[in-house]
Formats: C-alpha cells, structure tokens, sequence
C-alpha cells in the first residue's frame, strides 16, 4: 500500500512518519486490497491540550474510507483514527464476503 503524509503548516520528524507508516500499513492486515493511504497531521489553532488533528483516508477498490480524531499528541490522534479504520475495513470486509 502506498502511504503519503501530509503535515499542514509544519514540517513532521522522520520518527513521527515513520511511526504514521507503520500504524496505517498494519490495515493491510485486515484487508489486502487497500490501494492507497493518506494521513494529514493539522494542529488546530485552538489554546487547548487536544490541538493535534490527524486525518486518515483510505482507498480500497469501490469505496473510500476516513478517520478524523483530535488529540494531545499525533501518535495518539494516529492510533485512535487507524482503530476508527480498522473497524471500518472490518464491517467492510463482512459486506463484500
């Protein structure tokens, strides 16, 4: 699966991408037809701790996929929107079979 990041008025760590690589790739896991991913790390403007925005979509054959979540760090906000994916490509993969 080919997984783009995309960091929005701010330039992310190779740790932090990498961390984003490995978190999305695992879906292949669950289902092996994902074409493609895309994940966009924002930080909200507002004053308080939950400003890291993560953004996930998914493309699998047919369909699109997405997860948004907003936390205090972009590996937290990552791990809840793939979990949000997971459950998705999972009710997906009942339907299709």
């Amino acid at each position: 699966m080919d997984i783009q990041v995309h960091s929005i008025h701010f330039t992310a760590d190779k740790k932090l991408i990498d961390f984003i690589n490995e978190k999305v790739g695992k879906l292949d896991l669950f289902f092996e037809n994902i074409i493609a991913g895309e994940v966009f790390l924002r930080i909200d403007k507002s004053q308080e701790g939950d400003n890291k925005v993560a953004e996930v979509k998914i493309l699998i054959p047919g369909k699109e996929l997405f997860a948004k979540k907003q936390c205090k760090t972009f590996e937290e906000a990552t791990d809840l929107a793939v979990e949000a994916l997971r459950k998705q490509v999972k009710k997906h993969k009942e339907k299709v079979a």
